[in-house]
């Protein structure tokens, strides 16, 4: 049907030069000319293919016309409200008068109560007793001839005045409509064969290219919108947790390594050999490679002496070293492998040497080395200490069972602050302000066991969702016997602290089971609505 269209306007303008008024086309199928409103919208798309190409060009007229409502239509057909009423009631003399009730039955409820404000105002007919007679024996259904004439030529012969009475009482509607007058443009042929849209390898062999015709280029159209991208919920809540790292003046330690040993996520922080978080059911081992290289020995040989036979005035665990053990690899099950290293390499003026490149990278940036945090502290001592707030936010290992509330891969937060004279009640209040900035501010702390802090805090915040406390992160004091094989002076502390990425996360975003946040049941529509997240 559209190439036909456009045949026929190709073959009118080929003839007459030019088509003042397309309402006076008859289109392919049709006796009468296309001068309805839904002929004219055929036609526009006819036009706009072949002026794309450059063939014709074509003016826009516009039109203003009237349709019939439903209930105009129903008044063309059947005759007004008034004349439905006039035709139930008898001539006056000729029998009993119409009782309104059987009216409404043989007219409609509608019908009747419209019609008869009307039909008196025509004096059409009268109230005799209870019932409705006819006052005249004929009438003229106005209104019905009107909307006939409305429905065959779009106007009255009325005028405008006509017009507006019928469409105040919603029996006619306006529309808007267009006709077109077309005209030859640059390209013009009779032929409708469509120009080539893509160069093809069969058109380069056979050499066809040079004399296809190819469809004009439109610079203006709009293309498709790209699908962007979208943040997941936890990566907005990690950048949030940075800012706040970054806020209170901390530097963010490297994190790339998630393949430990065992000397640096379990030695090094005086976790015991026989601990059960280095059984196979906690931890995740490597097969291939197993082993790693060796540690710095004079450190990995203080750290061996302070668990098998004690230093630093502690007894140690009186327990066989297993070099086997140390060397182990493992996915980590903890960024504090991490923490322990760099506090190693922070520690290295102390012993008399030179820190590590990437240590000192760390350490030379803005924020990393803390102010004072209690009186005198905060300056750099003849031992060469240097106080220092390091954080580090990424994905560590556990094998555990799965919940609502765990998984085996998940992301840590952790932070250290190294000074002089720190105390559990600088923890404490640190925790507090941290946690306030998060915007959990409805937290608690209770004592617990880790073997590397003393004391030792678990951190818990309330879900209201869940309705239960959970817990959120752990915290402490590292252990002497940890700080002092690494070289720090006594008298340096340093506050350690891990909370969980995802819980925070849940609590923020009102997520009860962590499995609809991380995982293949993560629904992708909600986490191109989540909204960003301030604490």
């Amino acid at each position: 049907m559209a190439e036909a269209i456009q045949q026929l306007i190709l073959d009118t303008l080929d003839k007459e030069g030019t088509i003042k008024d397309t309402r006076t086309l008859v289109l392919p199928g049709y006796k009468e000319p296309a001068a309805t409103h839904d002929s004219q919208i055929i036609i526009l798309g006819a036009l706009n293919s072949l002026s794309s190409r450059d063939m014709i060009t074509y003016t826009t007229h516009e039109t203003v016309s009237h349709v019939l409502t439903h209930e105009g239509a129903q008044i063309a057909l059947q005759g007004s409200h008034e004349a439905r009423v006039w035709s139930a009631c008898p001539l006056k003399g000729e029998g009993p008068p119409l009782p309104i009730k059987e009216l409404q039955a043989k007219v409609g409820p509608e019908t009747a109560k419209i019609g008869q404000g009307q039909a008196f105002k025509n004096k059409w007919i009268g109230k005799e007793g209870d019932g409705l007679v006819k006052l005249v024996p004929s009438i003229v259904d106005t209104t019905q001839l009107q909307m006939r004439e409305v429905d065959s030529t779009g106007t009255l012969k009325g005028g405008e005045k006509a017009l507006a009475d019928l469409r105040k009482r919603k029996l006619i509607a306006q529309r808007k409509g267009q006709w077109f007058t077309v005209h030859k443009g640059p390209q013009f042929s009779t032929s409708t064969a469509k120009p080539e849209t893509d160069l093809t390898v069969d058109m380069l062999t056979s050499g066809s290219w040079k004399t296809a015709t190819y469809k004009k280029y439109n610079f203006e159209a709009d293309g498709i919108p790209p699908n962007g991208g979208a943040l997941h919920p936890l990566l907005k809540v990690r950048e949030e947790i940075r800012n706040i790292f970054f806020e209170m003046g901390f530097a963010e330690m490297p994190t790339s390594t998630f393949i430990e040993s065992g000397f640096w996520c379990f030695d090094a922080l005086f976790v015991p050999q026989q601990h059960p978080a280095r059984e196979v059911q906690d931890t995740f081992y490597l097969s291939d490679p197993a082993v790693s290289l060796p540690p710095p020995k004079a450190y990995y040989d203080r750290v061996a002496k302070v668990h098998e036979h004690g230093d630093y005035g502690s007894t140690g665990y009186r327990a066989p070293w297993s070099h086997d053990e140390s060397r182990k690899l493992l996915l980590r099950t903890h960024t504090t492998a991490t923490s322990a290293n760099m506090l190693w390499k922070l520690a290295a003026r102390c012993r008399g040497e030179e820190g590590e490149a990437d240590a000192e990278e760390v350490f030379q940036r803005e924020g990393a080395h803390a102010t004072a945090t209690v009186p005198g502290a905060g300056k750099v001592g003849p031992d060469g200490f240097r106080p220092a707030k390091l954080f580090s936010i990424d994905r560590v290992f556990r094998n555990e069972t799965m919940d609502a509330t765990h998984l085996a891969e998940f992301h840590q937060v952790e932070g250290v602050v190294a000074d002089r004279g720190l105390t559990l009640a600088d923890l404490i209040g640190f925790m507090r302000v941290f946690f306030k900035k998060m915007g959990l501010e409805n937290i608690r702390f209770k004592p617990a066991y880790n073997p590397y802090t003393e004391p030792s805090l678990e951190i818990f915040a309330f879900h209201p969702q869940l309705k239960k406390w959970v817990e959120v992160g752990n915290s402490g004091m590292f252990r002497p016997e940890m700080l002092e094989p690494m070289g720090f002076p006594k008298d340096v502390h340093v506050h350690g602290w891990g909370i969980s990425l995802e819980r925070p996360t849940m609590i923020r975003y009102g997520i009860n089971n962590i499995r609809t946040l991380v995982g293949h049941k993560v629904s992708l529509e909600s986490v191109e609505q989540s909204p960003a997240v301030r604490f």
